[in-house]
């Protein structure tokens, strides 16, 4: 008796191993999966910021545009 006890809290032992080294494959994966998410989201995130950055320095050079028009065309009406 005593020793099919023990054979059988081995296999309980054993099937407890198992489950916590398929979770632990799991965990792995998703991590995997969540890095690879995170590296996608800065990339992306990356781009809207260089976007961004476009955006203002474009609109700094039309105001400048801009402004020195209607310089021109203040200079034009002084005569």
């Amino acid at each position: 008796m005593d020793n099919e006890l023990l054979l059988n809290q081995f296999e309980e032992i054993e099937r407890k191993v198992e489950r916590l080294i398929d979770l632990r494959k799991t965990h792995e994966a998703t991590n995997l999966e969540l890095n690879n998410k995170i590296k996608r989201l800065e990339e992306e995130l990356q781009g809207k910021v260089e976007a961004d950055r476009n955006y203002v320095e474009e609109k700094a050079l039309i105001r400048s545009k801009i402004d020195g028009l209607l310089a021109k065309l203040n200079d034009l009406s002084d005569f």
